[in-house]
C-alpha cells in the first residue's frame, strides 16, 4: 500500500525558510518522480514542483528561485526547502506520487 506522509509545516516568517518532508512507502521510490502541490482554502489544489528519478527537477513560476525540490532514494524521502518565504505561501503542502496523495501539512507565513 502507497503511503506518503508529510511533516515540517507550520509558522514561518515572511523572509524566513522552512524544510519540508514527504516519508514514502509502498511502492518503488527509486524510479519514480514525486511531486509537491499546495492549496489555499477555497482554492484549486496548485502545482509547485516536481522531482523525477533522474533528479531532474520542475517548478511552478510562483516558487522558482526561492523553493529547492530534492530527494534521498536510501531514505525514500522528497523535501521541499522553501526561502524567501512571503504571506501568499500560505497554504496546505501535499505530496503526490502516481495517484496517491499525502494528508498534507500547513505553512502559515506571517509576522
Amino acid at each position: 500500500q502507497m503511503r506518503l506522509v508529510e511533516s515540517g509545516g507550520g509558522l514561518g516568517q515572511p523572509g524566513g525558510s522552512l524544510k519540508l518532508s514527504c516519508a514514502t512507502s509502498g511502492f518503488n521510490f527509486d524510479v519514480n518522480a514525486v511531486a509537491w502541490y499546495r492549496q489555499e482554502p477555497g482554492k484549486e489544489r496548485e502545482w509547485i514542483a516536481t522531482i523525477d528519478d533522474r533528479y531532474a527537477t520542475k517548478y511552478a513560476d510562483s516558487v522558482r528561485g526561492r523553493f529547492t525540490i530534492s530527494r534521498d532514494n536510501a531514505k525514500k524521502t522528497v523535501y521541499l526547502e522553501m526561502n524567501n518565504l512571503k504571506p501568499e505561501d500560505t497554504a496546505t503542502y501535499y505530496c503526490k506520487q502516481g495517484v496517491a496523495w499525502g494528508q498534507g501539512t500547513q505553512v502559515t507565513v506571517s509576522s
